[in-house]
């Protein structure tokens, strides 16, 4: 039974980064950028939900509400303001301003509010404990998980059931093509940078939850265990990003659970070289050969 519990509290850990990768490959598959401010995006999401608690004393689902629409605003303003110009540079240009943007808004974040650690209000969940089958599920754990689910679903219909979700489909296998069949590039660029941006802020504010403390540094290590999980699932794949997400939450919790905690980030990054190694289009990726 105890193997159960350990994989529930695996699934718990890899619906965030499942929420954060979705960001990471989405924003891949549109304009085949590594964007790492992306981990710093679900930072502000965190302090964004903290904020709406503490001080305007919104309740948890509008706070999540509120996050997840400042977030996508800042996605768009990112876009337009660091990345557009370069669609036609370098991609190493692209690679150099994602890492300035991350870097602004870490220590930006730092000169507003300092570096203080913030700790996320404890009753902003009922304290309610489930007991099903000899395992036990806390407020917590159910929230992450219901949240997690709900929004993957949700971009699943987006994504394959939307005119939005076609335009992105079409704008990641051939933007020109696309441009010429009537579809707005940028507009669809913009409406993947927000709901990349949305989903990062909401697993902001649920990391805080499970997490209890938030800082302005918070974004790098879950950041880049994201980005090694949409990595792990194949960059580009919407399945992979949250395949890859479970698998290493799974990974990281059975790590901790067999007594080698402090060798839980590092796990992420063994998995990385693996499958840099071994498969490095990743588990649902697929070979893409370049012709000379």
């Amino acid at each position: 039974m105890e193997i159960f519990q350990q994989i529930i509290n695996g699934i718990s850990v890899g619906s965030i980064y499942a929420l954060i990768a979705l960001g990471y490959t989405m924003v891949y598959g549109i304009v085949k950028l590594i964007n790492f401010a992306h981990g710093d995006v679900f930072m502000l999401g965190a302090f964004i939900g903290f904020y709406s608690i503490t001080a305007l004393h919104l309740g948890l689902i509008p706070a999540l509400l509120l996050s997840m629409i400042l977030t996508a605003l800042i996605g768009v303003i990112i876009e337009r303001v660091a990345y557009k110009r370069l669609r036609n540079s370098p991609r190493i240009s692209a690679l150099i301003t994602a890492i300035g943007v991350s870097l602004f808004i870490e220590y930006g974040t730092i000169y507003v509010r300092g570096a203080q650690p913030e700790a996320y209000p404890g009753n902003a969940l009922p304290d309610m404990v489930l007991n099903l089958f000899g395992l036990t599920l806390n407020a917590d754990a159910l929230f992450i998980l219901g949240v997690s689910i709900l929004l993957m679903i949700l971009l699943q219909y987006i994504v394959h059931r939307t005119k939005v979700g076609k335009a992105m489909r079409a704008v990641s296998h051939d933007a020109e093509t696309a441009r010429l069949m009537g579809i707005n590039v940028d507009t669809t660029i913009s409406v993947t940078f927000a709901i990349g941006s949305s989903l990062a802020g909401a697993a902001g504010v649920i990391f805080g939850l499970y997490y209890t403390k938030i800082d302005p540094l918070m974004g790098i290590i879950p950041g880049l265990k994201a980005f090694v999980a949409a990595v792990l699932g194949g960059i580009g794949s919407i399945p992979g990003a949250m395949a890859g997400g479970m698998l290493l939450g799974l990974v990281e919790t059975f790590v901790s659970a067999a007594g080698f905690s402090l060798w839980r980030d590092a796990a992420a990054f063994v998995i990385l070289i693996l499958i840099l190694i071994f498969k490095p289009s990743g588990l649902f990726g697929q070979n893409v050969k370049e012709k000379v």
